[in-house]
């Protein structure tokens, strides 16, 4: 049965894990090969690791757009737009909203998937599941766009994720790797390096965050089985020049591309991390001559590149970071301390129940200095209560702390309490930010419109 509307579409491959489950990379690849094997038509830089690897992502889409390529990204989770997992760049000249594919394109490519589905649904060998549906369309919204290539995000591990499914790797990029998913990847750092190291492919360069000497270890391994150049990026690599609220200046101690510097337009000092593994993979592809990247067309994009809910800044002094799980929100606070030395803190917060929250609400708890705290709900069946969250940042020390069942009702009663030299973070859930973001920029639009009456 064809659907007929895109609402419908995201209806049905919301309801597809109730009835179909994960797949072997044997099974999407048969799905590929019935496509027409679209990823044939472009190669691929593959990223996977705990935390990073969208921001990875969108670094490296950033400087391969600047360069004048046309490609692709293909990312997830989304935050308010499911067609923001397939973005294209054919010129620079496009806006963000052009860069995501048409609800018209979305539906077309989803019932080529549909039908695919249904075909192998009747023959027995499984219907793709959410994110196997998500993948095959991405594929086949490249091939239409004549990309050169996409830069490939991994949804949970890498060893038996669908985009490991994908041919032809220019690159393979690991960013930073933590404890978490741990009922799918294992219960321990080598254990999970273990899945991520899984994208590696014979003969192709690997750039891997060298900051856990365990994942570290796993990785090298790898590589070495493999046959494949193994890159470490590690702080020790990187000298940061300048900091702020508006980004962060750096520059790579070694490396392909060596003491230039680089602009982050992003506050969180990880992100400096993130932007040096692509500074490597750039340079690695470039020393190969897989790509031509000049020095400037490499610093623009990395200081253009953006990623929504990623310690983005809307409004001054109003952040939203999708720290999620534990080695997230220890890079939150790393960046809230920079700002506690001048600023009062205040704080949004929600979480989902197969998340850690009780350790990260007393890990805030033990390092902030919070001025106000805003607990609210996301996530559907997988919500926390707001009641049970601020009870617990309560008990571990930040006594002023509501809570609010409407993300909205949480956002106006911290903007209230906010004073005009403070921060307010929101964070915990990428399920908040995407709730919020649009909220904020509603707010900024509003202030502009203001001050141009009063003009």
């Amino acid at each position: 049965m064809v659907i007929n509307t895109f609402e419908d579409a995201c209806n049905y491959i919301e309801e597809t894990p109730k009835f179909t489950k994960k797949h072997s990379l044997e099974h999407t690849r048969e799905c590929l090969r019935r496509l027409g094997n679209p990823g044939k038509s472009f190669r691929v830089i593959h990223v996977a690791g705990t935390n990073g690897k969208g921001s990875t992502c969108a670094f490296l889409f950033s400087v391969l757009k600047k360069a004048g390529y046309r490609c692709g990204l293909f990312t997830s989770p989304h935050l308010t737009d499911i067609r923001e997992r397939f973005i294209i760049s054919e010129s620079e000249e496009l806006t963000q909203q052009e860069k995501m594919v048409s609800k018209e394109e979305f539906l077309e490519v989803f019932n080529m998937v549909k039908r695919l589905g249904d075909k192998l649904e009747w023959e027995g060998k499984g219907h793709p599941t959410y994110f196997e549906m998500l993948f095959l369309m991405g594929m086949l919204i490249f091939k239409r766009h004549d990309m050169q290539i996409v830069v490939l995000e991994t949804g949970l591990g890498g060893r038996l994720d669908a985009t490991t499914a994908a041919d032809s790797p220019l690159a393979c990029v690991i960013t930073s790797i933590s404890i978490d998913h741990t009922q799918y990847l294992g219960s321990t750092i080598p254990e999970i390096a273990y899945e991520k190291a899984g994208i590696i492919v014979p003969g192709v360069p690997v750039i891997y965050c060298d900051e856990n000497t365990e994942a570290s270890e796993v990785i090298r391994k790898k590589a070495a089985e493999s046959g494949s150049l193994a890159i470490p990026v590690s702080m020790s690599d990187i000298c940061v020049t300048k900091k702020g609220m508006e980004g962060i200046d750096f520059y790579l101690k070694n490396g392909y591309y060596v003491n230039d510097i680089y602009h982050i337009s992003f506050a969180a000092e990880y992100q400096v991390m993130n932007a040096a593994l692509a500074v490597r993979t750039i340079g690695t592809l470039a020393k190969a001559e897989h790509l031509y990247v000049t020095d400037s067309q490499l610093a623009e994009g990395i200081a253009s590149a953006a990623w929504p809910g990623r310690m983005e800044m809307i409004i001054p002094g109003v952040f939203i970071d999708g720290a999620h799980n534990e080695d997230g929100i220890r890079k939150f606070i790393q960046t809230a301390m920079h700002f506690q030395e001048n600023h009062r803190l205040y704080l949004l917060f929600s979480a989902v129940n197969d998340k850690n929250y009780p350790e990260m609400i007393r890990e805030i708890c033990s390092s902030l200095k919070l001025e106000y705290v805003a607990a609210t709900e996301v996530g559907g069946q997988r919500r926390v209560s707001a009641d049970k969250l601020a009870e617990l940042f309560r008990k571990a020390g930040c006594m002023n702390a509501d809570a609010f069942e409407n993300p909205s009702e949480a956002l106006e009663a911290a903007m209230e309490r906010k004073s005009n030299d403070g921060c307010l973070f929101c964070v915990g859930s990428l399920y908040l930010a995407g709730i919020i973001r649009p909220e904020l920029i509603v707010i900024t639009r509003r202030e502009v419109m203001c001050k141009h009456d009063r003009l």
